[in-house]
């Protein structure tokens, strides 16, 4: 889904400095709605992924509820009783990137049960290491877009991005944005109408995100400094507790 810029968006694009080449995002759109139906959520996130492929980013959006996803927390749940899993082959491509957004509706004031299960199967894949003995996620970038028709962006977001960087995430300034119609029943981002494609805050916030998520991953380039966090060799040390005496 390709999203039509403004002319402010359009400017940066075309004057950007930075060099973002090299750069790879993979989108997840945890959506209710199996393909081709329309996703709103999928709308307000094309907008961001727009701006990144105009400025070199390599980039791809995976509606997770098309794949077989197995409920669990390991890398491969197929080893633990299930008979079919897709996972493991979103993981390789959330690996394969610097950046990872987030697209969540918002249904009763949380995120989808679609991104619970995606955030519960990147929980499984935590445990992994990279060379230098950190957690596998470090030296990559994260963020968050929200879309709904009640209220919750900053109780969804507050939610992945804590996850998000609990995990092994670093999150940039303002890594989240989002568009809620108004309470009730009626029309979504998308819709004729509605609002939202016209909604000057959604859209900055977005492109800031946008902009900051690259920006924090050029920084960073899958690096992120080894020292102090590795966890062998906390767990190989012989560590003293020096403080028995203040239980």
């Amino acid at each position: 889904m390709k999203f039509n810029l403004n002319s402010i968006q359009e400017k940066w694009n075309r004057e950007n400095p930075y060099d973002f080449s090299g750069l790879k995002a993979v989108f997840i759109n945890c959506t209710l709605k199996k393909s081709p139906s329309l996703s709103h959520t999928e709308g307000l996130m094309s907008m961001s992924q727009t701006i990144m492929e105009a400025n070199g980013v390599k980039t791809k959006m995976i509606r997770a509820v098309d794949h077989t996803i197995a409920y669990g927390v390991q890398p491969d749940m197929t080893e633990h009783g299930w008979e079919k899993d897709e996972w493991p082959a979103i993981q390789e491509k959330v690996m394969d990137a610097n950046i990872l957004v987030i697209g969540t509706p918002i249904w009763l004031g949380e995120k989808s049960s679609i991104a619970t299960k995606v955030i519960e199967r990147l929980y499984g894949f935590s445990g992994k290491l990279n060379d230098k003995g950190q957690s596998a996620y470090y030296g990559r970038a994260a963020g968050c877009l929200i879309t709904g028709n009640e209220d919750g962006i900053k109780h969804c977001s507050m939610n992945l991005l804590y996850s998000l960087q609990h995990l092994g995430y670093s999150i940039p300034p303002q890594a989240d944005a989002g568009w809620i119609g108004e309470a009730g029943p009626g029309p979504s981002y998308l819709d004729k109408n509605s609002g939202g494609l016209e909604n000057d805050f959604t859209t900055r916030n977005t492109t800031y995100m946008t902009w900051n998520l690259m920006h924090l991953a050029r920084l960073l380039k899958g690096e992120f400094p080894a020292y102090g966090n590795i966890r062998n060799e906390w767990d190989e040390s012989n560590h003293e507790h020096p403080n028995p005496e203040y239980r």
